[in-house]
């Protein structure tokens, strides 16, 4: 008599998981409209400034929010600026889109316990690191990204995010894996999970109709040398600024803590040692500053 073989299940690929993960999230599958509204408008190269206030001035607790940024040390503009409009010519448009996508992005990371020693919030804490840290080294740099890189920096991680809110277990094990055995965090989400949070976080940036730049940071900041060279250097620069800020521990690391920056890629961007070391010189008065503002 013929027995049949047992077979042993075959899991759905990747992507597909991915897409099945992005598509239980409920809290953060859209961004707020008046956010997806600035992204869209900015991302527009037709846009102006008098547009972009006619969006803004709809939502006064983005406009208090613009004010008090204009109004910061963060952005060391002089005098107080009294009109919103006038604060959208002076930071930029795409200083704007910041502000607005860290607003929204802030209400998520809030109180939940990621794992032992880590909450949601050291999560945003990195995140405004990693985002202080890239725009700081696209200054010293000279590359005209600037506010780009911040909000590159901004959203590295939002994969992270998706696996809070669909498999948070899942996170916590991963997490609780490194800080005791140490290695990759991505292998060992992968290993778990099928997938990783570069995977969900390139994943949600598409979903959010972000730029295909800022995709890629989201998608391969652990592996930039992964990429073709026309689309690795802001993903160089937030991979190296996620590095920094993991391994001088600001927020949660765990996902960088033993990353080794991709000496290829930074080489290629011109990132040496000494404009590593200016850039985190003032660091921490800039984290302190940005946190006070967007935090």
């Amino acid at each position: 008599m013929f027995t049949p073989t047992p077979t042993t299940p075959t899991l759905p690929d990747p992507q597909t998981l991915v897409a099945q993960a992005i598509k239980k999230v409920t809290v953060i599958a859209t961004l707020p409209e008046v956010t997806a509204h600035i992204v869209s408008t900015v991302d527009d190269p037709k846009s102006t400034a008098s547009q972009l206030h006619k969006i803004v001035a709809h939502d006064p607790a983005l406009v208090t929010r613009i004010l008090k940024v204009v109004n910061s040390a963060f952005y060391g503009l002089p005098g107080q600026i009294g009109s919103v409009e006038r604060a959208i010519v002076l930071l930029g448009l795409n200083a704007v889109k910041n502000i607005a996508v860290a607003a929204s992005l802030g209400q998520l990371f809030r109180g939940v316990k990621l794992c032992e020693g880590f909450t949601a919030k050291d999560l945003w804490i990195h995140s405004i690191a990693v985002a202080v840290t890239s725009r700081e080294l696209a200054k010293r740099l000279k590359l005209p990204i600037h506010d780009e890189a911040f909000l590159a920096g901004l959203i590295h991680d939002v994969g992270l995010l998706v696996e809070l809110h669909t498999s948070p277990e899942a996170l916590r094990q991963t997490a609780t894996q490194i800080q005791k055995e140490g290695g990759d965090f991505c292998t060992a989400e992968r290993e778990l999970l099928g997938y990783d949070h570069q995977q969900l976080g390139m994943g949600l940036t598409e979903l959010w109709k972000f730029t295909r730049s800022c995709q890629l940071v989201a998608g391969y900041h652990h592996q930039p040398s992964a990429l073709s060279d026309n689309h690795r250097v802001l993903v160089t620069l937030v991979h190296a600024a996620d590095t920094i800020c993991c391994q001088k521990k600001l927020g949660f690391n765990l996902t960088a803590l033993h990353q080794q920056l991709d000496q290829p890629a930074i080489r290629e961007i011109g990132l040496s040692s000494d404009v590593i070391e200016e850039a985190v010189n003032n660091l921490d008065v800039q984290l302190t500053s940005a946190m006070g503002t967007l935090g």
